[in-house]
């Protein structure tokens, strides 16, 4: 499903944080991704959803290099094929919470009727029933969570990147919401990354990875001092 060769990246202060990374993450498979503060974990993820470029290597999406693709393509491709759960959100203020939702269904061609009601479920899911109205200043950091990871989901992607999708939640709602992401990747056959510093939301995925300067590591390989700290 997802392929990375040799990526390398560095901030525009001249820091490498990634070097000739490489990993295969198989149709089905979904991971959890630890490590120290500032390691490159989110900018991971935003490598793979296409928000960012490598400075080096080839992300291969189904077998696709995505660098090969012009804009719209590739544009198109991560609008079908991936669900990305911002850690800021990224909700849309002047949209109502099913017409968030919905977006992703609408730009991949549904129609409005069907989009708003699966929308409606989604929201059902998410445990914000009757709220398909509201609009996001009228909501908790948490709910605005719940909004962004029931967009994520609503087309059900065949690759899901989750970037801390559970840090404003209560514990009994993030059991819920991890929950329903395992499920949504194991009943759709689709694959899933979770960046998380949570021991707990980490246990949800198949396996856990530490990413570290020399790349990404089964946990036990890696000093667990490093799986204290979020970044």
């Amino acid at each position: 499903m997802l392929e990375l060769r040799n990526i390398g990246k560095a901030y525009s202060n001249g820091r490498r944080v990634l070097a000739d990374l490489s990993y295969t993450l198989e149709a089905g498979e979904y991971v959890a991704v630890m490590g120290e503060s500032g390691v490159g974990k989110s900018t991971l993820l935003n490598l793979i959803a296409g928000l960012d470029a490598p400075d080096t290597g080839e992300i291969l999406i189904n077998g696709v290099v995505m660098s090969s693709l012009d804009d719209d393509a590739a544009t198109r491709r991560r609008r079908k094929e991936l669900g990305f759960v911002f850690q800021a959100f990224h909700i849309l203020p002047h949209l109502t919470l099913r017409q968030n939702v919905s977006l992703p269904l609408l730009l991949n061609g549904v129609q409005v009727e069907g989009a708003i009601e699966a929308a409606e479920k989604m929201l059902d899911a998410v445990g914000l029933n009757g709220r398909g109205a509201h609009f996001p200043r009228q909501l908790s950091g948490g709910e605005l969570q719940r909004v962004a990871i029931g967009r994520a989901l609503i087309h059900h992607p065949k690759l899901i990147l989750a970037d801390e999708p559970t840090g404003n939640l209560d514990p009994d709602t993030a059991r819920d919401i991890l929950m329903l992401m395992r499920t949504e990747i194991k009943v759709n056959g689709a694959s899933g990354i979770l960046v998380t510093h949570s021991r707990m939301a980490a246990a949800t995925a198949d396996r856990i990875l530490v990413l570290t300067k020399d790349g990404l590591h089964p946990l036990g390989a890696v000093n667990s001092a490093a799986l204290h700290q979020s970044g």
